[in-house]
């Protein structure tokens, strides 16, 4: 069995309201004779990644996924991943789905950036296309291409920054403790 329920809730002390409406994302929750029960002797975190909802244990997996037309799953993002921007959630890979689709961009990540007002803003990592110069005028339009086809409160307010490539690891996960770690030495200077 799986199921979707917002992530804007807490399953473990709000009402569970299953989301039906494709295309719509939420937590990706999974039942059956095939999860695993619990951690043994870890209360704590059993307390966490489990849920009893209509008779069934459910597994939180950490997914933030959609139910496509067809009532299949798509994996979109991870739970941890999502930038908190006003109480919004956003997903990384959405605004990096866009960005790729920029003319000049060759890879893209994005990662949150620390703020007191808002929480946090979204920050693009850029890496350019061969022949494409890096100067601001290249970062403004490609904030402002992404800034037109996503709601306000996904817009890039945290800017986009150019590097040489994006870091990922050897099964081409993008490290974003690595991106964030750049923001960290850019606010420390």
């Amino acid at each position: 069995h799986a199921l979707l329920i917002s992530t804007a809730s807490d399953p473990i002390t709000d009402p569970i309201v299953p989301i039906t409406t494709p295309n719509t994302p939420g937590e990706l929750l999974v039942s059956g004779p095939n999860v695993i029960p619990g951690y043994i002797g870890n209360d704590q975190v059993n307390a966490t990644t489990f849920i009893e909802w209509q008779g069934h244990r459910w597994l939180r997996t950490g997914d933030v996924a959609v139910i496509r037309d067809d009532k299949r799953f798509v994996i979109v993002d991870r739970i941890k991943e999502l930038i908190k921007y006003n109480g919004y959630q956003v997903a990384p890979a959405e605004l990096e789905a866009v960005l790729i689709t920029h003319s000049k961009v060759a890879q893209a990540a994005v990662v949150g950036m620390p703020d007191c007002k808002h929480g946090e803003l979204p920050v693009a990592f850029v890496a350019l296309k061969p022949g494409a110069e890096a100067g601001e005028e290249v970062k403004a339009a490609i904030r402002e291409y992404v800034d037109a086809q996503v709601a306000p409160y996904r817009r890039l307010r945290g800017g986009v920054r150019v590097v040489g490539a994006i870091p990922v690891s050897p099964t081409g996960k993008i490290l974003r403790h690595l991106l964030k770690d750049k923001l960290l030495q850019e606010t420390n200077k």
